[in-house]
């Protein structure tokens, strides 16, 4: 018996050092595979590079203002590279090296690619943008004029890569799948994150501020703490639980309900109301179109001079706050057609295409008799907007395939061509209507034909992305001027009020460096503060300027208030205010920045960003 226990002991005592032994050996094995280290060194670079890029306003150069909001978590970005890396040595042979090429590969057009969507939106990748690849289509100048020098920096350790595999390729022909070596890279770097999410993020025992798998208000701490790779991998489990029907419980109902009706201002009615009952509704959002070169010349030149004409027979607001998201231009159609914040994760008019607003827009035109229309230059699936217009409610909605494509300029038909056709199309509506439509020409990267620019620019100004602003802005401001001429010849304008607004800044947005960086440039081209012009024109109206700040949300009510309806139709819906019977003087942008004169009730009003996303993801005005 004594023999046997030996025996057993001795055997156990084997397979732990056999255990022991593999383990130590596949260190051994990690330790000295020269590309595994140089890998793991350049994608650290990298992911520190990215962290310190987003520090900046647009990503173009390291940040001075830090995005860590406590001690960076070095050993999470640690563990995110192993666990990448660890699937290298599943591979044998020349494959193995391959394989990290590959994954470097990947892992550097990720980070490129979010920091070029950070420069135009101000937000990362996400699962939900899957959904929008049809907005692809004629986008690529768009997209690759997001790209700066400094991104190089993520693909030079790749050359180097490529040289060290060909220069290495014999010693590593022999190699062998390391399944051990797979799983120290793998479950280590799990177990560790596993026990920090539980530390820091249940317990809350990390450092002050320090959140990992959490989601944050700012998209910046979630991804200067978890890296690009970790950011994404926890990006799908949020796209998972996102994608879940979102119920809301009885003590969420009533913070809504309860947010509306302290958030409505009872005042009695000024000379506002109904100052356009009974006139049709036409409203043009204008791409790109920012509010600093109303009323502006430039080498002596009006950059709108009809926009500026307008000016004397509209009401002018000119602190009105663009509040776009992920969504961008179809985010200002939503937003100023609702009265709602857009979601917070993906596009609204791809993730809820079919909700119900009854407080909507044209849903309150119609209540007031109205027919409604929406008329796009583009097809009905760039951004998802026609099934989501018509959902919002609109009676018809058309699409480019309702028109003659006569002349393509950058995204679709152009708005010469475009404006021209729906005047025609305008004409033949019942009456009264409301009539909404978008503008494709100017937008970014601002590459007009030459033989439409009509601006005389100086060399500093001359192939300068603003120099090709301000030739588009005044291109399509010359295009709503024979617009509204063709209008007025058949009567429509007589008794017809027109709206015009930019959905969202425009050079500001995409090459706000480039501008900053422009030599010999005047003071009023360098900062336009996410403002963008909302006109309210009709023929006879003395023009007034309104300077409460506002924005886009504040729309709906805005002009429901002017066109006759009732406050009860859209008070206890409606996230804005009537910017024309107002005594606060404020506005939330897309990431949570209060811009407004009084802070008191701040917090209140930045808590309707998250409410909204809620009442968009729970269907809420469906019941």
């Amino acid at each position: 018996m004594e023999i046997k226990k030996n025996i057993q002991v001795n055997t156990k005592n084997s397979l732990y050092d056999n255990f022991i032994n593999r383990l130590y050996l596949s260190y051994i094995n990690i330790k000295q595979n020269k590309i595994f280290i140089y890998n793991f060194i350049s994608i650290f670079i990298k992911t520190v590079l990215f962290i310190l890029l987003i520090s900046s306003d647009k990503a173009v150069s390291i940040g001075t203002n830090m995005v860590f909001h406590s001690v960076p978590p070095i050993l999470v970005y640690i563990s995110f590279i192993s666990l990448i890396l660890s699937f290298a040595f599943l591979f044998k042979g020349i494959y193995h090296l391959c394989s990290f090429l590959i994954l470097n590969t990947f892992i550097s057009a990720i980070y490129l690619a979010d920091i070029w969507y950070y420069r135009s939106n101000h937000s990362f990748l996400s699962y939900h943008m899957l959904k929008a690849t049809s907005n692809l289509n004629n986008l690529g100048d768009s997209v690759l004029a997001m790209g700066r020098a400094i991104d190089i920096l993520f693909f030079i350790d790749i050359i180097v890569l490529i040289i060290l595999i060909i220069k290495h390729k014999k010693i590593y022909e022999n190699t062998k799948v390391n399944i051990t070596s797979f799983l120290i890279l793998f479950i280590l770097p799990i177990l560790y994150l596993s026990y920090v999410h539980y530390k820091v993020d249940i317990l809350k025992k990390g450092y002050e501020n320090v959140i990992l798998f959490k989601s944050s208000w700012s998209q910046n701490q979630t991804m200067a703490s978890l890296t690009p790779i970790g950011y994404h991998i926890f990006d799908l489990y949020r796209y998972y639980d996102e994608c879940q029907p979102y119920k809301l419980n009885n003590s969420e109902k009533k913070e809504i309900n309860n947010w509306f009706e302290k958030k409505e201002e009872v005042l009695p009615d000024n000379k506002y109301k109904a100052l356009f009952k009974g006139k049709n509704l036409i409203v043009l959002q204008v791409e790109s179109l920012e509010n600093f070169v109303i009323d502006k010349k430039v080498n002596g030149q009006e950059i709108t001079p009809t926009l500026n004409r307008l000016l004397k027979s509209s009401l002018y607001f000119n602190n009105y706050i663009e509040q776009t998201y992920n969504g961008t231009t179809s985010d200002a159609e939503f937003i100023s057609n609702t009265s709602l914040y857009p979601v917070r994760s993906g596009s609204t008019f791809f993730r809820y295409p079919d909700n119900t607003y009854k407080s909507s827009l044209p849903n309150i035109m119609k209540s007031l008799g109205y027919n409604t229309l929406a008329v796009h230059p583009d097809k009905g699936s760039y951004w998802n907007w026609l099934p989501s217009l018509k959902s919002i409610g609109f009676d018809n909605c058309y699409d480019s395939s309702c028109f003659n494509i006569d002349e393509v300029i950058g995204l679709g038909l152009s708005d010469s061509s475009f404006l021209k056709q729906l005047s025609s199309l305008i004409e033949k509506q019942k009456k009264p209507f409301y009539s909404f439509s978008i503008t494709l020409t100017s937008h970014s990267p601002f590459n007009l034909p030459k033989e439409y620019e009509e601006l005389k620019l100086d060399n500093s100004l001359n192939g300068s992305r603003l120099g090709g602003y301000f030739q588009c802005v005044k291109y399509t401001d010359k295009q709503i001027g024979i617009f509204l001429d063709n209008l007025d010849k058949s009567g429509i304008l007589n008794n017809s009020v027109v709206v015009i607004y930019g959905d969202h800044e425009g050079v500001h947005k995409f090459f706000k460096d480039e501008v900053d960086s422009m030599k010999n440039k005047e003071s009023w081209w360098t900062d336009n503060n996410l403002r963008v012009p909302l006109i309210v024109y009709s023929k006879g109206l003395n023009g007034e300027t309104i300077s409460t700040i506002g924005g886009q949300v504040d729309f709906l009510p805005t002009i429901s208030y002017l066109m006759g309806a009732d406050p009860s139709q859209y008070n206890l819906s409606s996230i804005g205010r009537n910017l024309l019977n107002t005594k606060k003087d404020y506005a939330v942008t897309s990431t949570r920045e209060y811009i407004g004169n009084d802070s008191t009730d701040k917090d209140f009003f930045l808590k309707g960003i998250d409410l909204s996303d809620k009442i968009i993801r729970s269907n809420y005005f469906q019941k």
